[in-house]
């Protein structure tokens, strides 16, 4: 069976997944943002396999998730309320992303 989340929703200002192991995940959105995997944020590689990185500017809300769906069996796409919508963020980035054991190290939260 491969890892992926079982359900998914904005709780403040993370996004808590629930994955098909029992564990919980908790990304800051912010940080989900920051890490987007589309070319335009974080650019892409040219022939000699060098990637040039785009200057990218963030509003306030650049952070604020509009919405997200699920892509094939790998795969979150979310869309920003400043209209990007091209980063698919596979379920391992989205794993390593946040604590996968419940706790909620970067948010401040307790750990249980």
């Amino acid at each position: 069976m491969s890892l992926q989340p079982t359900r998914a929703e904005v709780i403040g200002n993370e996004l808590a997944l629930i994955w098909s192991d029992g564990k919980e995940s908790y990304i800051p959105l912010e940080k989900l943002r920051l890490a987007c995997p589309c070319a335009t944020c974080g650019g892409e590689p040219d022939l000699m396999g060098n990637i040039v990185r785009p200057r990218v500017s963030y509003g306030p809300q650049s952070f604020e998730l509009r919405s997200f769906r699920f892509v094939g069996g790998y795969a979150l796409q979310p869309t920003w309320n400043d209209g990007h919508d091209t980063g698919l963020y596979s379920f391992r980035q989205l794993r390593f992303m946040g604590p996968a054991d419940g706790s909620k190290m970067d948010s401040g939260h307790a750990s249980e």
